[in-house]
């Protein structure tokens, strides 16, 4: 616990400043596993089909036939975690993870949808305790940063780490339109193990049900029972879903609009 739809409801997050300065410190080694600088691709020649033929000794360089992830989509959301399609990577390591985590959380873009989100919140009186004018929309941002932090920190790292499980987005970018959509629908559910393997994604599951729960600790009490935890639970999958989808299309979309591969 990644178009309108997805800007205005993309995940921010919110941890201690000293996690920043480790983030930036630590950019350059994790370039080699973020979506625009995205692994390792291994071919060596061989000299005898003139095929080529994985060689771990060659260096590696990423597929760019297709469509490629951006690092942000419309300039403004992160997009570290997604990985252009035809591209193998090595697995994460547990730090990695925490660093890919925290460095889709302090992105410039992350504080600045987070401010969109407060604002429509506070228009709609989401939550009439937390009043109006300046300290009621005070009171909005920082429970988004909050909400929306701790969930990607326990979607995208703590059980990432914990159960040796790819908190990346791998695109599928072949297919037709229905096919595409349900695989970016349906990624809430099936994720990859570090070795490769599709499987239960127990970290999108069980990390937005814990961010929920966790959240519910400083909301007002009336926001603390099981109804309005699980309603909260449901609704962060749900918005992972729609992230997920338009991701999938977003290199399609990136490239027919704005001419950029």
């Amino acid at each position: 616990m990644t178009c309108v739809a997805a800007a205005s409801l993309a995940i921010c997050f919110d941890v201690p400043l000293p996690a920043q300065q480790l983030v930036a410190a630590s950019s350059s080694s994790l370039d080699s596993t973020l979506p625009d600088s995205p692994g390792t691709l291994i071919q060596a020649s061989s000299s005898q089909s003139g095929q080529t033929t994985p060689d771990p000794q060659t260096p590696a360089t990423p597929d760019t036939t297709g469509p490629q992830q951006t690092k942000r989509i419309l300039g403004v959301v992160p997009n570290f975690s997604a990985v252009s399609a035809n591209t193998k990577l090595p697995p994460l390591s547990e730090k990695d993870k925490f660093f890919l985590a925290a460095r889709n959380s302090f992105d410039y873009g992350s504080f600045i949808l987070a401010g969109a989100q407060a604002g429509f919140a506070l228009n709609s009186n989401s939550y009439p305790e937390f009043g109006h004018g300046a300290v009621g929309y005070g009171r909005y941002y920082w429970h988004t940063l909050a909400d929306t932090g701790i969930e990607n920190f326990m979607v995208g790292g703590v059980y990432p780490a914990i159960l040796h499980q790819d908190p990346r987005f791998y695109t599928r970018g072949h297919g037709g339109v229905g096919k595409r959509a349900f695989y970016g629908a349906t990624r809430v559910l099936v994720t990859k193990q570090d070795s490769g393997r599709e499987m239960f994604n127990f970290s999108e599951i069980m990390g937005s049900g814990s961010a929920a729960g966790i959240s519910s600790l400083y909301y007002p009490s009336q926001y603390r029972t099981w109804t309005k935890v699980g309603q909260k639970w449901l609704t962060s999958c749900l918005i992972d879903s729609a992230n997920y989808t338009f991701k999938e299309f977003w290199p399609d979309i990136n490239h027919k609009l704005f001419h950029t591969k």
